[in-house]
């Protein structure tokens, strides 16, 4: 699906999604990892809906060099 140029989520869906993003984020302290400021911002357009699932995977694969 790749990015979006409008949310087209419910608020239910952003809520869901905060969680999600929030958990994702404990999980990796409680590893001892660090998310960088641009997986923050990352999670955030896909929180808003600005961006899909897809999306954020393919962003943090490219950071790493992992695509």
């Amino acid at each position: 699906m790749g990015a979006m140029s409008t949310p087209t989520i419910t608020p239910a869906q952003a809520a869901e999604r905060e969680q999600r993003v929030a958990e994702a984020i404990h999980s990796a302290e409680m590893e001892g990892l660090d998310v960088s400021a641009a997986g923050r911002a990352d999670a955030d357009e896909y929180v808003a809906g600005r961006i899909d699932s897809d999306e954020l995977v393919a962003r943090a694969q490219a950071r790493y060099g992992l695509a």
